[in-house]
């Protein structure tokens, strides 16, 4: 038994050694030796209003930190826990707020999208196109959004192993597009409850493309209140140090300006004055694991 959990852990030999493509979005370039990037915003879009005042918070933290940030937002979350949470404004309403955060506000934006219907649409609006996890799986979506060209974000489902996905990568590739994140997102542990296991960042590293942590749902406790998800917002910072450290090209925060009156996720999302300190510190971490991967000259 410890001979097989040891095979499966290695990394499939078919992909490269922990190095991953560069990929483009928007006008900066992340993965290789690039720099820390972000993905952010609010889970989703609950109005223009707070969408813009998110939006406007990331870009005074881009030029403050200097860090490429992604603006995140979700026009609807199709698998939110009750029929009675609230959803979003829809594809087209959302898509024309994201517009106006990527025209106004000058960040690349990224949405998730749930049926083969919305891509099409989808596209002519984000610059990066996100499968959720639980519809990482769903093999004619992601052909789909790959075939649009656009850089895909496919996080991994909370009941994949990170060597479950390298089939996944192969789908989006198969149509000739290598613009690809992934993103670990945690595990289902039990009930209710989700644990990461950092291992998850280099076996998915080893398949070429940059790894993205996502540190607020990675603490998210899935149905957690019933009719609605927990979390653990105390955990959001050391999990994150720890990814970066582990070897992540970038990190995925949800936040809000009130997360305890956020529409979706509040519970793990971070209020915005505990975003900038963190970014400094993980910033710091990345330079020091990338200064030490560098092999000397001979």
């Amino acid at each position: 038994m410890e001979k097989e959990a040891e095979n499966i852990l290695k990394p499939s030999p078919c992909f490269g050694t922990g190095r991953s493509n560069r990929v483009k979005i928007g006008n900066f370039t992340v993965g290789g030796n690039g720099p820390l990037f972000l993905i952010s915003g609010p889970c989703v879009i609950e109005n223009k209003e707070v969408t813009l005042e998110v939006a406007t918070f990331l870009k005074r933290l881009a030029q403050g930190v200097d860090i490429p940030i992604i603006f995140k937002s979700s026009y609807d979350k199709a698998n939110r826990t009750s029929i009675d949470s609230f959803r979003g404004p829809g594809l087209h309403e959302g898509l024309e707020i994201l517009r106006e955060v990527k025209d106004t506000i000058g960040l690349p934006v990224l949405s998730d999208i749930h049926q083969v219907s919305e891509i099409e649409t989808a596209a002519e609006i984000l610059d990066v196109i996100q499968i959720p996890a639980f519809l990482s799986r769903q093999t004619d979506l992601i052909l789909e959004a790959a075939r649009t060209h656009l850089p895909i974000n496919i996080k991994k489902g909370q009941f994949l192993s990170p060597w479950d996905m390298e089939q996944v990568v192969l789908k989006a590739t198969s149509g000739g597009n290598n613009s690809i994140l992934l993103t670990e997102r945690g595990t289902s542990f039990g009930y209710n409850n989700l644990i990461v296991d950092m291992r998850s960042i280099s076996v998915m590293k080893n398949f070429g493309y940059p790894v993205v942590f996502d540190a607020t749902h990675g603490v998210q406790l899935p149905g957690g209140r019933g009719t609605s998800s927990g979390g653990q917002r105390e955990f959001v910072a050391p999990l994150a140090r720890a990814a970066i450290a582990s070897g992540a090209d970038g990190i995925f925060l949800e936040i809000h300006p009130d997360p305890g009156s956020a529409l979706s996720d509040g519970p793990n999302s971070l209020p915005f004055e505990h975003v900038e300190p963190l970014l400094i510190t993980l910033k710091e971490i990345h330079r020091i694991v990338r200064k030490k991967r560098k092999v000397p000259k001979v």
